[in-house]
């Protein structure tokens, strides 16, 4: 009999989480799927569950028709919270870090486009005369997201701040 602990065995190979394989990222799905998936039937909502692993994180997407009542979930606290719950849950099961990525109702994508709005904003001031503009404090998510988004708009951006303080802001290029 092996003298290895649980945790061991089940996190062979996942030491390093700076870049988990497709396996790994597609384990963490299912893992996170039946997670979501228990939490649906116990709450008796319904919702169709997608996986999808890209950019070195796991993807869990949670759609259901329009009249679904699953749009109780899909307020932005509520889905940070199911995110980080659902972690949690796959983190306990692989032993390894997890950088998986919660979507409830398309609360993503709507998010998305908020602070794509919300850079837009801040491009106006700086074009307006402002140096800089800063963001209010989000997510390490959420700043990645802003960042891409402005350097497509070419400006330039940097995370600033501590904590729950840190936030983005975006200067001229």
């Amino acid at each position: 009999m092996s003298e290895e602990s649980p945790t061991a065995v089940v996190s062979e190979g996942r030491a390093d989480r700076g870049n988990p394989t497709i396996a790994e990222l597609e384990e963490e799905g299912d893992i996170a799927a039946d997670y979501i998936e228990e939490l649906l039937d116990i709450t008796d909502l319904d919702g169709d569950i997608d996986i999808d692993a890209r950019g070195g994180r796991a993807y869990v997407s949670v759609n259901s028709s329009e009249d679904s009542n699953l749009r109780l979930l899909s307020k932005p606290d509520t889905v940070t919270a199911l995110q980080e719950l659902t972690r949690i849950a796959v983190q306990t099961k692989t032993g390894g870090f997890s950088r998986l990525i919660l979507d409830v109702g398309g609360s993503r994508e709507a998010r998305q486009s908020e602070l794509e709005n919300l850079v837009d904003r801040a491009i106006e001031r700086i074009e307006g005369g402002a140096a800089s503009a800063a963001l209010p404090p989000m997510s390490s998510y959420e700043r990645k997201l802003v960042h891409d988004v402005v350097a497509d708009r070419g400006f330039t951006s940097e995370s600033e701040g501590e904590g729950r303080d840190r936030h983005t802001v975006i200067r001229r290029a």
